[in-house]
C-alpha cells in the first residue's frame, strides 16, 4: 500500500482511532495533516509520532463540528500542501444514557458532532477533489453500532446509522468523478475514550471474552483505512468494512467454540 506523494487529512486524530489512521497512512508514505479541537492536549505528541515515519506531518487545531471550522481546516491544508488526496473523517461525540432519560440537547449535539460534521468536511473536500480532477479517497469512521441497537446509545447509534447511509449516497453521486467513498465500522476498540468509560479492570476482563481474544486497537482500524485509501481498493466504493474481530457475531457462536 504505497501512498507516497499523497496528502491525507485525518480529522479527530489527536489520539485513539484517528491517530491510528494517521500513523498507518504515514507508514504507507502519505503526508498527513492531523486535526483536533482547539487547545487539544494531544495534538503535538500525535504529530511527532506521525512525523517519526519520515513523512511531512502537520497539526491543525479547528472545531470540525462546525462548517466554519471544516472550511478553515481545508483552507489551511491547501495552503500548506497545495492539494488533498485523502480524507479520513473521524469526528465523533458520544455520551451514554438511557433513552427515557436522554437529554434532547445532548441528542442533537451528538448528531451534530458525529453525523453533520462528517457531511460538512466531506462535502468541502469532495468539491476540492472535483476541482483538482483525478479522483480522491474518502473514508468515514463509523461503528458497528450503526447496525447494532446497543442500549444506552440511542443518539450515537442513530448518528452512525445515518453516517453509513449518507456515505453510501455520497459514493453513488461521486462515482462519476472516480472518488471512492467507503466506511469502516470498528467494533470494541481499546482507546483512551473507552478507558474513560470503562475501568482498566473491566477492559482486561472482557477483552479475552471477545471472539478474537482481545479488544481491537487503533492500528487495526488504521490498517483498514490505509487499504481503502490505496490503489488496491480502486474498485471499492459505497462499502462498509467491518473491523471488529467477530464482535457482532459473538452472541451467536456455538457454545464451546473457540
Amino acid at each position: 500500500m504505497n501512498l507516497s506523494g499523497k496528502v491525507a487529512l485525518v480529522t479527530g486524530s489527536g489520539r485513539g482511532i484517528g491517530l491510528g489512521c494517521a500513523q498507518e497512512l504515514a507508514r504507507a508514505g502519505a503526508a498527513v495533516v492531523l486535526n483536533d479541537r482547539p487547545e487539544s492536549p494531544d495534538l503535538s505528541a500525535a504529530v511527532r509520532s506521525v512525523a517519526a515515519f519520515g513523512v511531512p506531518a502537520d497539526g491543525i487545531e479547528t472545531d470540525c463540528f462546525s462548517r466554519e471550522g471544516c472550511q478553515a481546516l481545508l483552507d489551511e491544508t491547501l495552503q500548506r500542501h497545495g492539494r488533498i488526496d485523502i480524507l479520513v473523517s473521524n469526528p465523533a461525540f458520544s455520551r451514554r444514557c438511557s433513552f427515557l432519560e436522554y437529554d434532547p440537547e445532548l441528542f442533537e449535539q451528538t448528531l451534530r458532532g458525529t453525523l453533520t460534521a462528517g457531511f460538512h468536511m466531506s462535502q468541502l473536500v469532495a468539491r476540492q477533489f472535483v476541482t483538482q480532477g483525478g479522483g480522491g479517497k474518502i473514508v468515514f469512521i463509523s461503528s458497528v453500532q450503526g447496525e447494532l441497537p446497543m442500549a444506552n446509545s440511542v443518539a450515537y447509534n442513530a448518528a452512525k446509522s445515518g453516517l453509513n447511509h449518507m456515505a453510501a449516497t455520497i459514493a453513488t453521486e461521486l462515482s462519476q468523478h472516480r472518488i471512492n467513498v467507503n466506511v469502516i465500522e470498528p467494533g470494541w476498540i481499546d482507546t483512551p475514550g473507552e478507558r474513560r468509560t470503562f475501568s482498566a479492570e473491566r477492559i482486561e476482563t472482557e477483552g479475552p471474552k471477545l471472539p478474537w481474544g482481545r479488544l481491537g486497537t487503533p492500528t487495526d482500524i488504521g490498517r483498514a483505512a490505509a487499504f481503502l485509501c490505496s490503489e488496491n481498493a480502486d474498485y471499492i466504493t459505497g462499502s462498509a468494512l467491518v473491523v471488529d474481530g467477530g464482535f457482532r457475531a459473538m452472541h451467536w457462536r456455538t457454545a464451546g467454540t473457540t
